[in-house]
């Protein structure tokens, strides 16, 4: 077996330039939007999808298409917060119950998936 040359980690150079950029698209505004001001400007890298979809909720009173919130909702006290993954709701909910002893309900697409209850 002969040793590695220079030529051996020599990665081509693509021919074409990859644009792996998420998109997001809303029916209801008929419209797509590239993420690159979330993932460039704005440096949101994994939440870019997430943010980018609870800051069209606020501008506009919907979610783009694909994104069903989790509300995680405060059974004694007006909090209440939405998030588009169940593992932030849920911490959420933890975390509030923990510091008010509230019960927290759950919802998903119009169903109640849990209630965090205070111990």
């Amino acid at each position: 077996m002969s040793p590695p040359t220079d030529d051996d980690f020599q990665r081509p150079i693509p021919t074409d330039p990859i644009d792996d950029t998420p998109t997001v698209s809303c029916s209801q505004c008929d419209d797509e939007w590239d993420l690159s001001h979330e993932l460039d400007v704005l440096q949101l890298g994994n939440q870019s999808v997430e943010q980018f979809a609870l800051d069209h909720h606020r501008h506009t009173g919907h979610f783009p298409d694909g994104a069903t919130p989790w509300v995680a909702t405060c059974q004694q006290c007006p909090d209440a917060e939405q998030f588009i993954s169940e593992t932030p709701a849920r911490r959420w909910a933890r975390t509030h119950t923990r510091h008010t002893r509230h019960d927290v309900e759950l919802v998903h697409e119009d169903e109640v998936e849990s209630v965090i209850a205070s111990e």
